[in-house]
């Protein structure tokens, strides 16, 4: 009798190890409580490696997303994925390694690449600004903190941006930036070296959104006429020949 209850026990043990490892990602979706601004379709696979067809964030929407979940981490108190949206050939994609634990969000080893209308939505700019473009970022690492990072390591990339505006158009080229974390808040570098501008400065992205902007651009060959023409209006250059641009507010989007 007591052999019997044994493999009993045994056998209802590997049937909830069975159950977990095959729980299909559709039941978890469905279970899960998204906001009412999330929409996920064509869910497949388990929680462990599955699938998604399309995810919709705010009208931005994603398509291919698969996951494969590293099962040692959890033995930490972590949920590690290795996560690849779309391809090289879609305009949204990416793929990094993702980790939640009490502590927060981590990412290594991340790629995302997006046009500039999928960043932007819908957002009203001032000046009836329009800006065509692709953002691509790579991130070493990223820790989360308060308010927003405990540790950042990377770069961003600003490929062939253009910018209208009712004052004039600005083809601004390619614009690289680096990455890093500041007192818990996410600055972004550049300088003269990395974008075609004269271009050289700090942008912080603070608490509640807040944008501290502190730089300096001088005229140089390689700027759109229309930029070199509204210099001038930015205040009085230096002696190097650099006007300030300086700006405090709250991000547009």
């Amino acid at each position: 009798m007591v052999k019997l209850a044994k493999k009993i026990a045994l056998g209802f043990l590997i049937y909830l190890v069975f159950l977990v490892v095959l729980f299909p990602a559709s039941m978890a979706v469905k279970l899960a409580p998204l906001p009412s601004n999330v929409t996920i379709s064509g869910v497949s696979g388990t929680i462990w490696a599955g699938s998604i067809d399309m995810l919709s964030v705010q009208k931005r929407q994603v398509e291919m997303i698969t996951w494969d979940l590293n099962v040692l981490s959890l033995l930490t108190g972590t949920v590690k994925a290795d996560v690849v949206i779309g391809s090289r050939a879609s305009a949204v994609n990416g793929k990094g390694t993702i980790a939640y634990s009490m502590s927060g969000l981590d990412a290594s080893g991340l790629r995302f690449e997006a046009p500039s209308s999928f960043l932007l939505g819908r957002t009203n700019l001032p000046f009836r600004t329009k800006i065509n473009g692709d953002l691509s970022v790579l991130v070493d690492t990223f820790e989360q903190g308060l308010p927003w990072c405990e540790q950042l390591s990377g770069k961003l990339f600003l490929n062939q941006v253009n910018v209208t505006n009712q004052f004039g158009k600005y083809p601004l080229g390619d614009i690289a930036l680096g990455l890093a974390c500041l007192d818990g808040k996410v600055e972004l570098t550049t300088d003269e070296k990395l974008n075609g501008l004269g271009l050289d400065g700090t942008i912080v992205l603070a608490d509640q959104k807040m944008v501290q902007v502190n730089a300096k651009i001088r005229e140089v060959n390689t700027q759109p006429d229309d930029l070199k023409k509204a210099l001038s209006f930015l205040g009085k250059k230096d002696s190097q020949g650099y006007y300030p641009i300086t700006y405090q507010g709250r991000l547009p989007i």
